[in-house]
């Protein structure tokens, strides 16, 4: 997705739930993504992890250029490109925000990915990214892979209007999200627009992470193992600010 300036940087949220302190590695793409024919990719992006109370964790430019280059290497998922950040965190329960900015204001189109280091119970219960959602290639999409024996029970959500409101207060929100769900053969497994209006609107709203906004969109899908993809666009071609998040609704 396009990372541009001010409010319109890459915002990707997650929450550890659990007793015991979670090891993930945080890494923002930008180069790679040319490799694979996304136009204008974003050249040289940098990565920061915000704790709640937005107090900065951790931040990195270049992931070889760091003191944790060795353990970045060794985790597997060292990024291809030297101008691409990653960094790894221990952390407690709690909400946590990866923020993904272009060097010097640069923009362009990244991807950011949060992965799991350890087995340990504590989960990853939230996963989020806002940006801006434009036209074409320059829609917003969240991956998600599930892992393990058990399929596991989702509720993935596309808000756009509710981002004006506070605790966010931003202008230029994508005022109609809709919201499909795909494998990762590309199939479509599921869509939405306007989530009470779809058969799953009961079920949304008993979960509790019902949307806000009449015309956000929500979707809820029991997934067995693999990758996913959420994909936000707007309603006519619309553009603004969105917000892709899913939530785990297994106990």
């Amino acid at each position: 997705m396009d990372v541009g300036t001010g409010n319109n940087v890459m915002i990707a949220g997650f929450i550890v739930s659990g007793s015991q302190s979670k090891t993930v590695i945080i890494r923002a793409l930008g180069p790679t993504l040319g490799s694979y024919g996304v136009a204008n990719a974003l050249s040289d992006p940098m990565l920061e992890l915000h704790d709640s109370s937005d107090a900065t964790v951790a931040t990195n430019d270049d992931w070889q250029t760091g003191s944790q280059a060795s353990q970045i290497s060794s985790s597997g998922y060292a990024p291809n490109n030297s101008n691409e950040p990653a960094l790894i965190a221990t952390l407690a329960a709690g909400a946590y925000t990866a923020i993904v900015r272009g060097y010097n204001n640069s923009t362009g189109v990244a991807l950011v990915e949060v992965y799991e280091l350890d087995s340990l119970s504590t989960r990853l219960s939230n996963i989020s990214t806002r940006g801006q959602v434009g036209t074409n290639q320059n829609v917003l999409i969240g991956g998600l892979i599930i892992n393990g024996s058990t399929a596991k029970k989702l509720i993935v959500r596309a808000i756009g209007p509710s981002l004006a409101s506070p605790p966010f207060s931003l202008s230029g929100t994508l005022s109609n999200p809709t919201l499909e769900l795909h494998d990762s053969s590309g199939n479509l497994l599921a869509s939405n627009d306007d989530w009470g209006s779809g058969t799953q609107a009961a079920a949304i709203s008993a979960s509790g992470y019902q949307p806000s906004n009449a015309k956000e969109s929500a979707i809820i899908a029991t997934l067995a193992s693999g990758s996913y993809t959420a994909i936000v666009r707007g309603v006519n071609d619309g553009t603004g600010i969105a917000l892709v998040d899913a939530y785990d609704l297994d106990p």
